[in-house]
C-alpha cells in the first residue's frame, strides 16, 4: 500500500515538473516569437504526449478533472476580480446581451454546421456549439496588454469574456444533463431555461454572498481577523464558493465569477484593500500562468493525433463557422439593439473579429469526454481546432486590426485600469 502510495506521489511530481518545465521554456520562446503562449503550450503538450510518451494522464484520471476543475474556478474567479462595475455603465447593455444573446447565437450556429458535417443528434451538436461558444479572458487579457485599443472596446471585450465562460458553462451543463438523462431524454426548451436561471442566479447568489462573508473577515476594520492571510483567502475564496455551488446543485462557475466580481469591486461595499492590491495582483497572476500551464500542456498532451486527421476538415469547417459566421451574427444581435453605446462600424468590425477561444472551452471538454457520452470524440476535435484557429489567427492578427480600423488608443495606457 506504501509502495502504491509513493508511486502516485512519485508520478504527481513528475508531471508538474514536466509541465512547469515546458511550461516556462514555452513562455519565453512565445515571448520570444511574439505568438500568445498558450499557443505553445498545447504544441508542448503535445510533444511530451503524442510525441515523446513522457504525459500520459487521461482525461477522466482524479488529476485531470483535479486541475480542469481547480482551474476553472481560479480563472474565472480571476476574470471576475478584473471587473470594474463602476466602468461598464455606457456599454452595459452590450456586454450583458454578449453575455447571454451572443452565447446562445453562437452555440445555435455552430450547432447547425455542426450537425451538417458530422450528422450528430441535435442535443450533442448543441452541447459542443455551447462549449466553444464562449471567450477566453485568459488569452484575451494578455493580448490588451500588448495592443492600445480604445478604452471601451476593451471593457466591452474583457467583460464579455468573463461573463459569457459563466453562461456558456451552465449552458454546457444543462445540456450534458439532458443527454445522460438528468432532465429527461429528450431536449425540452422550457426545462433547459428553468435549469440555466436556477443554476445562473443560484451560482450568482452563492458567489456573492460567499464573497461578503470572506471580505467582512479580510477587510473590516474591526473584524477583519484574516487581513495578514489577505491573499490566501483569495485563493480559497474562488475555490470555496466553486465547491459550495456544486454541492448545493448551482452552477459552481458562476458562483466563482460573482465571487470574483465582488472581491474585485470590495470598495464599492465599503470593504476596501489597497494596501494588498499589488499582492494579490502578483498571487493572481502567478496562479493563472500555472493553472494555464497546467490546462493546456495536458491538454496538448491528451490529444489523439490520429483522431484528429480523422476529423480535420470537419473539425476546421466549424472553426471557420465559428469566427465568420457566428460570431459577427452575435456581435449584431447584441450590439445594435444598444442603442446608448452607439458603436460605430469599425468598433463592430474590431469585435467582430476579437473572439478567441481557450481556457474554460477545453477545460469544459476534458470534463465531458471523461464521461464518455456520444460524440466526445468529435467535440474533442472541434474544440481543439478551435482553440489554435483562434488563438493563432486571431490573436496574433488582432493588433494589425486595430491600426487598420484606426482604433488606437490616443491616451496613455496608465490610464487603463488594470
Amino acid at each position: 500500500m506504501e509502495d502504491n502510495v509513493m508511486q502516485t506521489v512519485h508520478h504527481l511530481l513528475i508531471l508538474l515538473l514536466l509541465v512547469f518545465g515546458a511550461g516556462m521554456i514555452s513562455g519565453r520562446l512565445a515571448a520570444w516569437l511574439r505568438v500568445p503562449d498558450v499557443v505553445l503550450f498545447i504544441a508542448a503538450g503535445v510533444l511530451l504526449g503524442s510525441g515523446l510518451h513522457w504525459i500520459s494522464e487521461s482525461s477522466s484520471s482524479l488529476v485531470s478533472q483535479l486541475i480542469l476543475a481547480v482551474g476553472s474556478a481560479l480563472i474565472l474567479f480571476d476574470g471576475g476580480r478584473g471587473i470594474r462595475l463602476s466602468g461598464l455603465k455606457e456599454v452595459a447593455i452590450t456586454v450583458t446581451l454578449l453575455s447571454i444573446v451572443g452565447v446562445l447565437v453562437t452555440m445555435g450556429a455552430t450547432g447547425f454546421v455542426i450537425h451538417l458535417v458530422f450528422g450528430l443528434d441535435w442535443t450533442t451538436c448543441l452541447l459542443i456549439g455551447a462549449v466553444i461558444s464562449s471567450t477566453d479572458p485568459a488569452t484575451i487579457i494578455p493580448v490588451f496588454r500588448q495592443v492600445s485599443v480604445k478604452r471601451r472596446l476593451r471593457e466591452t471585450v474583457e467583460s464579455e469574456s468573463a461573463f459569457n465562460d459563466a453562461t456558456g458553462s451552465i449552458v454546457t451543463f444543462a445540456l450534458l444533463g439532458v443527454i445522460t438523462g438528468g432532465s429527461g431524454s429528450k431536449l425540452n426548451i422550457g426545462s433547459l431555461a428553468g435549469d440555466f436561471l436556477v443554476n445562473a442566479f443560484g451560482g450568482l447568489a452563492v458567489g456573492i454572498v460567499f464573497a461578503l462573508v470572506a471580505l467582512w473577515l479580510v477587510a473590516h476594520d474591526r473584524w477583519g481577523v484574516l487581513r495578514e492571510y489577505t491573499a490566501l483567502a483569495m485563493i480559497v475564496v474562488g475555490i470555496g464558493a466553486y465547491l459550495v455551488g456544486d454541492l448545493i446543485g448551482v452552477s459552481g462557475l458562476m458562483a466563482a465569477f460573482a465571487a470574483g466580481i465582488v472581491w474585485g469591486n470590495s470598495s464599492l461595499f465599503r470593504l476596501p484593500m489597497p494596501e494588498k492590491e499589488a499582492e494579490m495582483g502578483h498571487v493572481a497572476d502567478n496562479a493563472t500562468v500555472m493553472l494555464r500551464m497546467l490546462i493546456f500542456v495536458l491538454l496538448g498532451s491528451q490529444v489523439n493525433l490520429k483522431l484528429l486527421g480523422h476529423y480535420l476538415w470537419p473539425s476546421l469547417a466549424v472553426a471557420l463557422a465559428l469566427v465568420f459566421v457566428a460570431r459577427p451574427l452575435a456581435v449584431l444581435a447584441s450590439a445594435l439593439p444598444d442603442r446608448k453605446a452607439k458603436w460605430s462600424r469599425q468598433e463592430l468590425l474590431f469585435m467582430f473579429w476579437v473572439r478567441e477561444t481557450g481556457v474554460i472551452p477545453a477545460a469544459l471538454s476534458g470534463m465531458i469526454v471523461a464521461r464518455g457520452i456520444e460524440g466526445a470524440d468529435q467535440l474533442s476535435a472541434v474544440v481543439f481546432m478551435a482553440i489554435v484557429f483562434t488563438i493563432v489567427v486571431q490573436a496574433g492578427t488582432t493588433a494589425p486590426w486595430v491600426r487598420k480600423l484606426g482604433l488606437e488608443q490616443t491616451e496613455q495606457k496608465t490610464n487603463f485600469p488594470e
